[in-house]
């Protein structure tokens, strides 16, 4: 909800779509610093007392998007400061969060684990968007902030009911040097390495958040209702993907998998550049969400599974930084195109480049598309 109400909002202050895509380039940094150093933090302190504490901050930045919108600002630089500070939370927050899972449940669900949480992800992204559309046609921009901040509290409550999750005995301190630590042991896992090139492939080259508000307004002549529409069409897809992900823990070939997710993905998105009418662009908006789940829960378990405990949180928040980071850059990268030249173009070409760039790293390491879940190596 947030994420579509800051959209609109700043695309209503400027009427641009470079302006919007800044939005993601604004989160980009922060993003990076806190998903880096906040994985070190995670691997060396209780995690459930982490998220709690990265919980509260992204908590009052919902407080504080409500107050600026009940008092009229009018400056995009508020709303990019928020997302700054909401980034930095959130970076810090998930990597904690995410290497929860491995301990809570056994490896062998943790493939429905991760289409779990990927549903629940979509859930958020596709009840958001329209209720935050409808809410900004029903009361303004305060009332679509003052819900998010209010049902943000559930996520407090959530945190608060986990139990506690010490470090392991291993685990060195946070700083540089673990930071590193997790990074070098990166470098030398090259099935690792490839989940998160092809994610960056996808969420910079073909990553369409940025474009939404023009092309609600400007080509399909609709308004925030359509906004929300197109926003949460990728999470309709997910959820409909989740719903018949019983087979993705019968699957054994993980990077096969993965890469035949997201070249459907990277053509779904091009396609959308060429739809011709609303119906059509949101149908291939689905496609393209549903193709994102699979790929995501075969990268999350594979993260899970081939990685060590001691250095899950660090893995993890280098996972956040391309998860996240990348469709913040991708939103920098593809609003400008639309600037530039236009929506549809912008979209096919980010298409074509996200499945032109799948194909080349594979083509660089084979070896991924015979990674073995029976046998996991990373």
């Amino acid at each position: 909800m947030t994420a579509v109400t800051i959209a609109i909002q700043v695309y209503t202050l400027t009427s641009s779509s470079f302006a919007v895509g800044l939005v993601g380039a604004c989160a980009l940094l922060p993003l990076i610093a806190f998903g880096l150093y906040g994985g070190a933090i995670a691997d060396a302190v209780d995690r459930r007392s982490l998220s709690l504490i990265a919980s509260g901050g992204a908590w009052a930045v919902s407080l504080v998007l409500a107050a600026q919108a009940f008092l009229a600002n009018g400056s995009v630089w508020i709303l990019y400061a928020c997302v700054a500070v909401q980034s930095a939370c959130y970076a810090a927050n998930s990597p904690a969060r995410q290497a929860m899972i491995a301990r809570l449940l056994d490896k062998e669900l943790l493939p429905a684990a991760s289409a779990l949480n990927m549903a629940a992800f979509n859930l958020g992204f596709t009840v958001g968007p329209v209720l935050g559309a409808l809410l900004i046609k029903a009361g303004g921009f305060e009332l679509a902030y003052a819900v998010d901040a209010l049902t943000y509290t559930a996520t407090l409550y959530a945190v608060i009911r986990l139990p506690k999750m010490p470090p392991a005995a291993d685990s060195p301190r946070a700083g540089l040097r673990s930071v590193v630590d997790g990074l070098r042991f990166l470098r030398s896992s090259p099935n690792l390495r490839m989940t998160f090139i092809l994610d960056l492939c996808a969420m910079v080259f073909a990553h369409p958040r940025a474009l939404f508000p023009a092309l609600a307004y400007k080509v399909y002549g609709g308004g925030a209702a359509t906004v929300g529409l197109l926003q949460s069409a990728p999470a309709v897809g997910g959820l409909v993907a989740f719903l018949v992900s019983g087979w993705v823990s019968r699957v054994r070939l993980h990077g096969l998998a993965i890469v035949i997710s997201i070249v459907v993905y990277g053509l779904a998105i091009g396609a959308v550049g060429l739809a011709g009418a609303l119906w059509m662009a949101v149908l291939f908006l689905a496609v393209a969400g549903a193709a994102d789940v699979v790929s995501a829960a075969f990268r999350s378990t594979i993260l899970q599974v081939a990685a060590p405990d001691q250095l899950r949180g660090r893995l993890q928040g280098v996972f956040i930084v391309v998860v996240s980071g990348g469709p913040r850059a991708g939103d920098f990268l593809v609003g400008g195109a639309g600037e530039v030249t236009s929506e549809r173009i912008a979209l096919v070409l980010g298409g074509l480049a996200c499945v032109v760039g799948v194909l080349v790293a594979v083509a660089i390491t084979r070896t991924f598309l015979r990674y073995d879940a029976a046998h996991p190596v990373p």
